[in-house]
């Protein structure tokens, strides 16, 4: 038995894959899927299932396109219901992949069909749980994403989370690995770890939600205290997650055109296209193609993306350092934005722009002792703090 956590910064998110004896799962995929397929291929296994912990809110899943892609079925808990053929699992029901199961523990709470699933040996003994966004390192999951218009509150989906901890995870042993989907950096919970496993024994001790002396009524107040809105993109990542999606290649296929300035142009205003500019800060500043907006590709891209850019069909043409064109789209892609119509075709640093006659625009950059020197009121200027 081999199990493998396949993290991905940027997103702070866990995708795992388990192999034994010629057969295999993924539990909470990336859209990208291509990189468990060749994990299959190459040790000549084969994929059977697509655990889903739930609907995801931050990222659109690859169920769909691995599924296509291998034939494993899709495999939700109880209670998720969708547009497309998937297996809805009943609470204990056990999934056998080689010498090993998979066990469906129904823990509603951070959504209403949220799942855990308990993986066992070929003895039956518990090994580890895959918590989805039910259990973090450091955290719960947020309850505050219930469906809209259902009448369910985030105080009542928390007294649920509280009851699916007590009741169908913290009763497993100790030495139970705890694998979730998320990490520091993630919006789907507030004090996640940097660690991205635990034993639960451990997270008995330190996680303040599993405290065994708290009550129903604290558990509902600290988990719910200090909740920051979610992202606005949130919303239809999880319905697209529900409700099915395009292939990946479709998105990449659309994105991945080279454009001339011209054409840039052209599109751009055709197509009322937002121009994306992912290069690097201090490259951007240096020069900009005018009402460009920056995002840089390094760091927690995507999500900033879904943050700022309220419209998922918005058109979007890219800015992007020369090699990693594909990298955009395909990050873009993870969270729903599939509308990119091409990228500027760069030599080096935007020439081809300013070699066509186009201006540029330029930001200047002051360091703190500057700022300080400045005199706002004077200049009739304001400032501005941008972050979170």
């Amino acid at each position: 038995m081999t199990i493998e956590q396949i993290y991905t910064g940027c997103l702070a998110q866990g995708a795992y894959y388990i192999e034994s004896e010629g057969e295999a799962a993924v539990i909470d995929p990336l859209r990208d899927y291509q990189d468990y397929v060749k994990r299959a291929t190459a040790s000549n296994t084969d994929l059977r299932y697509i655990f889903e912990t739930h609907f995801h809110a931050d990222f659109v899943s690859g169920h769909l396109d691995l599924a296509k892609a291998t034939g494993a079925q899709i495999v939700f808990g109880p209670g998720a219901q969708t547009a497309y053929s998937k297996y809805e699992a009943q609470d204990g029901e056990r999934f056998q992949i080689g010498k090993v199961s998979i066990e469906v523990l129904h823990t509603p709470g951070h959504t209403m069909e949220s799942s855990c699933y308990l993986l066992r040996d070929e003895n039956g003994k518990e090994q580890a749980l895959f918590t989805g966004d039910t259990l973090f390192i450091g955290d719960v999951g947020r309850p505050d994403l219930s469906q809209p218009n259902s009448g369910i509150t985030q105080e009542m989906q928390a007294g649920m989370l509280f009851d699916s901890l007590r009741s169908k995870i913290m009763p497993l042993p100790n030495e139970v690995i705890i694998y979730p989907a998320h990490g520091a950096g993630s919006a789907c919970g507030k004090k996640m770890s940097r660690e991205t496993q635990d034993t639960l024994g451990s997270q008995k001790k330190s996680n303040y939600a599993l405290r065994a002396d708290m009550t129903r009524e604290e558990f509902i107040d600290e988990v719910t205290e200090g909740l920051l809105p979610p992202p606005a993109y949130f919303s239809e990542n999880a319905r697209l997650n529900q409700e099915g999606y395009d292939s990946i290649e479709t998105a990449l296929n659309q994105g991945l055109v080279a454009l001339n300035p011209e054409q840039f142009e052209n599109i751009a205003n055709r197509e009322h296209a937002l121009i994306l500019d992912v290069r690097d800060k201090k490259e951007f500043v240096k020069g900009f193609i005018p009402n460009s907006v920056f995002i840089g590709l390094d760091g927690s891209f995507a999500p900033w993306v879904g943050a700022m850019i309220p419209n998922l069909e918005q058109p979007i043409l890219l800015v992007a350092p020369p090699g990693r064109e594909e990298e955009a789209v395909t990050r873009l892609a993870r969270v729903g934005f599939d509308n990119v119509l091409g990228y500027l075709d760069l030599s080096s640093n935007l020439n081809p722009w300013t070699a066509s006659g186009r201006e540029l625009d330029q930001l200047e950059t002051i360091d703190a002792n500057a700022l300080q020197t400045k005199n706002l009121q004077e200049e009739g200027a304001i400032m501005l703090d941008l972050r979170k």
